[in-house]
């Protein structure tokens, strides 16, 4: 490729197929679609117009939002359900600072997306936009890049745009403005990048988790987010050595319908899968970081029990609890390399903890849908259980489950089946209630072919109610289960006794602010209630089109979900 800019004097260039400018805004904007941006969420202003045409140009798709918060959780839900590198488009100062809490999200998550985001001049010292940009993204842990020059622009992108693949992070692309009109050409298309490699695990590292698979009576694999793309390895790696699978919260449905799956380790654990978990005497956390969600602070780790962790990452490798020991390398050759050394050495394949036993308990007790619960429901109010499982029958499985953050939130993770991996995406590493309606509105986007489900909480769906007309404009069958408990139920439960005024709300009628927005809101209060969302899928079946369905479900208090002392218990 050649750039030239505005102080460059003309220089020879070979035939391209494309010529892309005529300023350094359109050259960043064609640039990322080159690379193989999947899909731009944004709002867009002054600062970011000509940069996401030039990627609408470029072939990306683009949706707006009509806030930033929304635009960068659907960024980052469309990265994480559909492989492609999302983008998320801002204006300058205001338009970054509304994003921040999503990207803060996506940050954490160590989520690939590129957030294209103008800037003020260096020299506008007084500019009412002026923040420090590049300090707000690191402070969130997102890596702040720059395009300094006309010169430099497509390096500049090329490079922010390897960081966020190669080192699986969120990058925030500063260009600004008096950069972005500088004149600039450059020929193209740019090459597409090299898909990153897996890392293969060292020979000695292989052997020692062989020798401790092979030791192992009742051992239990655990799947994270850095093993979602490598569930059948561990599988088939599990069934030889006589391991129970189950997963993260972010993983979950990875190993949906093998028969030693327990389904969720940590606070959304069922009593089964907590008690066979807890007796395991080796886990194998996979591109799982075994924090203290995932382990329950530690109490479903017994005190002898060896515990190993596999990883790409040798900075997450024992970064939350002690390991006996790990193995550096990608989750998938790791599994391969280890059931090739079991039968290398002559290892038969093992009970281990899969006996007969072990499976019949999982079948009768390992869901929590399996789970004896007495019913609530009373007073035009519906036990949240019991609307879940109802809901999951009610639903096609074909789906793609998104939660916000709350009280509630364990009802939908758990009652809430899903196909396989790429049908939940859980955006709670920054614990944030309102990121749930813009995740829904991303992964629907990523995964087009199945329905679109949210469990909020009323307090968060409120929160971010203006993009329920995103889903409505974008003609999105999406499905909205509201908890609705007029309250932030969390700080209700967890203060006890105390003052709730701040946390409680009047009764507000949320089926009839969906319908306003362009949706079909319906009010549940009881099982029965339930037939209009039976008719709302008899369309969707029929057709494959609706809009945005709004279960407005008035629940019993649960007195504090179960998972709900979990998670307090380390504060």
């Amino acid at each position: 490729m050649t750039v030239t800019g505005s102080t460059d004097s003309p220089a020879p260039a070979a035939p391209a197929a494309v010529v892309y400018g005529p300023t350094v805004a359109d050259v960043v904007g064609r640039v990322l679609a080159d690379l193989g941006a999947g899909h731009c969420f944004g709002v867009v202003g002054s600062g970011n117009f000509v940069m996401t045409n030039a990627l609408r140009r470029g072939g990306v798709p683009f949706t707006a939002a009509r806030h930033e918060g929304g635009a960068a959780s659907m960024g980052d839900a469309y990265t994480r359900m559909s492989g492609r590198v999302g983008v998320v488009s801002l204006h300058q100062g205001c338009g970054l600072t509304n994003a921040m809490t999503g990207i803060g999200e996506a940050a954490k998550s160590r989520t690939p997306m590129i957030v294209l985001t103008a800037d003020s001049p260096a020299a506008a010292l007084r500019s009412n936009f002026r923040v420090d940009q590049e300090a707000l993204a690191r402070s969130v842990g997102a890596v702040s890049e720059r395009v300094y020059s006309a010169r430099t622009a497509v390096s500049d992108v090329i490079r922010a745009h390897r960081t966020a693949v190669t080192r699986r992070r969120t990058v925030v692309l500063n260009i600004a403005i008096d950069i972005a009109a500088a004149p600039c050409t450059a020929t193209g298309p740019v090459a597409a990048p090299v898909p990153r490699e897996r890392v293969r695990p060292g020979a000695e590292a292989v052997a020692q988790l062989a020798e401790a698979l092979r030791d192992a009576r009742r051992p239990v694999f655990v799947a994270g987010r850095g093993a979602r793309h490598a569930g059948p390895a561990i599988a088939a790696l599990a069934a030889a050595c006589g391991a129970l699978l189950a997963t993260s919260a972010v993983a979950n449905g990875l190993f949906a319908g093998d028969e030693f799956a327990l389904g969720i380790s940590g606070g959304f654990a069922s009593p089964t899968t907590a008690e066979l978990i807890s007796a395991a005497d080796l886990v194998v956390g996979w591109g799982c970081a075994l924090n203290m969600w995932t382990t329950r602070h530690g109490r479903l780790i017994g005190s002898d029990t060896r515990v190993v962790q596999v990883d790409d990452d040798i900075d997450a490798i024992g970064a939350h609890r002690p390991v006996d020991f790990g193995v550096l390398g990608d989750c998938e050759p790791a599994a391969r390399d280890a059931l090739a050394e079991l039968r290398r050495t002559g290892t038969e394949e093992v009970t281990g903890y899969r006996t007969a036993e072990v499976a019949s308990r999982i079948v009768r007790t390992g869901r929590w849908q399996d789970v004896p619960v007495e019913d609530s429901a009373g007073d035009g109010r519906i036990d949240p259980r019991h609307l879940t499982i109802a809901l999951d029958e009610i639903l096609p499985a074909q789906r793609i489950v998104s939660i916000d953050s709350g009280n509630f939130m364990g009802y939908p993770a758990t009652h809430l089946s899903v196909p396989d991996e790429n049908g939940f995406c859980f955006t709670q590493a920054f614990q944030s209630i309102g990121l749930g309606l813009g995740t829904a509105v991303g992964a629907a986007f990523a995964r087009p072919d199945r329905l679109p489900v949210l469990g909020a909480g009323d307090g968060g769906f409120l929160m971010a109610i203006s993009e329920l007309e995103t889903a409505v404009r974008c003609e999105l069958p999406l499905v909205v289960i509201v908890y609705n408990d007029s309250a932030y139920g969390a700080e209700v439960h967890h203060f006890g006794d105390a003052d709730h005024g701040t946390v409680t709300f009047p009764e507000t009628d949320i089926a009839a602010i969906a319908n306003g927005f362009g949706a079909t809101g319906v009010t549940v209060g009881s099982v029965a209630d339930l037939a209009a969302v039976r008719r709302w899928v008899a369309d969707y079946r029929r057709t494959g089109r609706a809009r945005p369905l709004v279960i407005d479900a008035k629940i019993t208090s649960d007195g504090g979900a179960w998972w709900l002392a979990e998670a307090f218990a380390g504060h």
